[in-house]
């Protein structure tokens, strides 16, 4: 897909589930496989740059294999690869072409490790300077400072203190304390600048102490490496979900009103861009911490505030407040940034031409960037990625201006979140909730709203029925209800043109049998299956929008619903429009008995413990006992219109 447009967004509020950190899950892999023993990674991130690292360990002898559901399993080679030649691609992963070559280094191998282009313009000398002063042998294979390298077998002394600049990147520091383990000798490394990116040190020397190895730290000046250390496995490690990415839903949930949670990370977090939220809390943002969540609202009241800060600590989540800066009250400045002008692109150069297409004034320095508020978006504008997984997530908050935004390459977001846009629509494409009793018409009229607006439609009624079937046709039994579980929460359900389709498979009258009808029922009383399919049909909402029909669709499913319709008729009128349709399919009917058996479900549905039938506060009454699907349809339009959607 060359592009993606997102509609104009006006509120954003939900909960988002992190994918795991990218800086943690390339520095566990590593660990792991120079440990000694086996070390099994859950929750590891799926993305381009971790599929770099796995492969390259994979090339160098590490047994690497998967457990399924974001587990690896790690064989280490306690310190020693057991592949001696490899030619390594590394794509554009910072976190794999920094740490690994220092570890290849001491090795005694021959390795040549190279990129995409752009990968061969971010700077590496002071790593290779850092190992040259050790004895080790690592050549420019293309531009002196740049990547691509060769690495040869040699001798390592550790004569004196490493002397290594840490003014460009965090990542030479982590690579050569990851690596100088090794040795066994007593290694130490002095900064000759200043350190950036602290926190992401923390994480390294939070990571190796878990593996066995302590470093002792003089400020941020001098680090020390006591002899005779050695990486050892933890067994099971966990890794915690994306600070970096949690800011874009935090900073969704300030500028779109929230409350928008993430889990994953929280007050417990190894990593410092969980600070971020200390900056939008700065700016007014309503934040509330959890020992693994993080919590952002808008401001109680006005706008958010302005603001002129020091953002060296946390470079990459700082992207985020630039975009969130246009919504501010005036001129933020962004300032010691200086390590944006060597990440996958040019990010303070990129940043000032994005926002200024938008409508902003921006002035870029060396190593900042100062933006002032827009009082409107431009609309139609379509953002240029530069092949930067943080570009296209921080561009598509610009929708939250309430114009749509077009995002070049979305793609790009493969490299540390494949599923972001997915994520983002499930607490900003906007949703119109219609419930009602059974036969008041909801679902045709559901199904003609969505087609009218282009929206994706989901009949809730319809997902027991299938996961029922489901089941029967995996042979799970019914009452196994883990194992129904399971089905539900990935059940491949779609619905078009008034049909419904399992796994592509036109099962609409299938699920209408008397068997799966009374599976449907079974199944519905399980806990876990009712908890897997709440966060399925929630997996429906997708960006332009959607329309969904069910039960509690506005009360429990989608409670912050754009528009709710709560669509009913009279039981005399609902039962002569099921008479009307069975006589029509050539079925026997009988009058009497569909009434009966309406206002007997009429009133389960009302007195039901979870989620009982009733109508919202906040939903608009759509009385259809007079009308037809024309002017059933015509109601619910003119309130969806109102809402403004």
């Amino acid at each position: 897909m060359r592009s993606l447009t997102l509609p104009a967004l006006t509120r954003a509020a939900g909960t988002v589930r992190l994918p795991g950190s990218k800086s943690i899950s390339n520095r566990m892999l590593l660990l792991a496989a120079l440990a000694k023993g086996t070390t099994e990674i859950r929750d590891l991130l799926d993305s381009d740059d971790t599929r770099v690292m796995l492969a390259a360990l994979a090339k160098v002898g590490v047994g690497v294999t998967t457990l399924g559901a974001d587990a690896w399993r790690v064989d280490g080679c306690d310190g020693v690869f057991p592949v001696k030649d490899a030619d390594l691609f590394m794509g554009n992963a910072g976190t794999a072409i920094r740490p690994l070559p220092a570890a290849l280094a001491l090795s005694g191998g021959h390795y040549r490790l190279s990129g995409v282009p752009r990968m061969h313009e971010r700077p590496i000398g002071d790593l290779v300077d850092g190992l040259l002063q050790i004895g080790a042998d690592v050549r420019y294979a293309g531009n002196p400072g740049f990547p691509p390298l060769a690495i040869h077998p040699a001798i390592v002394k550790l004569a004196g203190p490493i002397q290594l600049r840490g003014d460009v990147s965090s990542q030479f520091l982590t690579a050569l304390l990851m690596a100088l383990p090794l040795t066994g000798e007593e290694a130490v490394i002095e900064m000759t600048t200043e350190l950036i990116s602290r926190p992401y040190i923390e994480i390294t020397l939070n990571l190796m102490t878990r593996f066995g190895v302590n470093v002792e730290r003089e400020g941020w000046q001098r680090f020390t490496i006591p002899a005779g250390q050695r990486y050892a496995s933890p067994g099971v490690l966990h890794v915690e979900g994306d600070a970096s990415a949690a800011s874009y839903f935090l900073a969704a949930g300030t500028i779109g009103g929230g409350p928008v949670r993430v889990e994953g990370v929280g007050s417990s977090s190894i990593q410092g861009d969980v600070r971020f939220a200390d900056a939008l809390q700065a700016m007014g943002a309503r934040i509330e911490w959890g020992e693994n969540f993080i919590e952002g609202s808008a401001p109680a009241a006005g706008k958010l505030k302005a603001f002129d800060l020091d953002l060296n600590h946390i470079p990459d989540a700082a992207m985020t407040l630039a975009v969130a800066a246009l919504f501010a009250d005036g001129r933020c400045v962004l300032r010691n940034i200086g390590s944006w002008r060597v990440k996958e692109t040019d990010r303070i150069a990129a940043m000032a031409a994005e926002l200024q297409k938008l409508g902003a004034t921006v002035e870029e320095g060396t190593d900042y960037i100062a933006v002032s508020p827009l009082p409107t978006f431009q609309a139609g504008v379509a953002i240029d990625t530069y092949d930067d997984h943080r570009m296209a997530m921080c561009f598509s908050l610009a929708a939250l201006g309430g114009v749509p935004v077009t995002i070049n390459d979305p793609a790009c977001v493969n490299k540390t979140f494949p599923d972001y846009f997915d994520v983002l629509a499930e607490i900003t494409a906007p949703v119109i909730a219609i419930d009602g009793p059974s036969a008041s018409g909801k679902g045709t009229v559901a199904e003609r709203v969505a087609a009218a607006l282009g929206y994706h439609y989901l009949d809730s009624g319809s997902l027991y029925r299938l996961t029922a079937l489901a089941a029967q046709r995996a042979d799970v039994p019914l009452d196994d209800e883990n194992g129904v579980a399971a089905l539900a929460g990935s059940l491949p359900a779609t619905f078009e043109g008034g049909r419904v389709l399992l796994a592509g498979d036109d099962v609409t009258d299938a699920i209408r049998s008397e068997e799966i009808s009374v599976g449907a029922s079974k199944v519905a009383a399980l806990p876990a299956v009712r908890t897997a399919l709440l966060a399925r049909q929630r997996a429906y909402r997708r960006f332009p929008g959607l329309v969904a029909d069910g039960r509690d669709m506005g009360s429990v499913v989608f409670p912050a619903a754009a528009a709710k319709v709560f669509l009913t008729a009279s039981a005399g009128a609902r039962a002569e429009r099921r008479y009307k349709q069975l006589i029509a399919k050539g079925m026997p009917a009988n009058m009497h008995a569909l009434l009966h058996d309406l206002q007997e479900r009429d009133a389960r549905d009302a007195q039901r413990s979870v989620a009982p039938l009733r109508q919202c506060e906040d939903a608009d009454l759509v009385d259809t006992t007079p009308m037809g699907i024309d002017a059933a349809v015509a109601a619910v339009m003119t309130i969806v219109k109102r809402q403004g959607l």
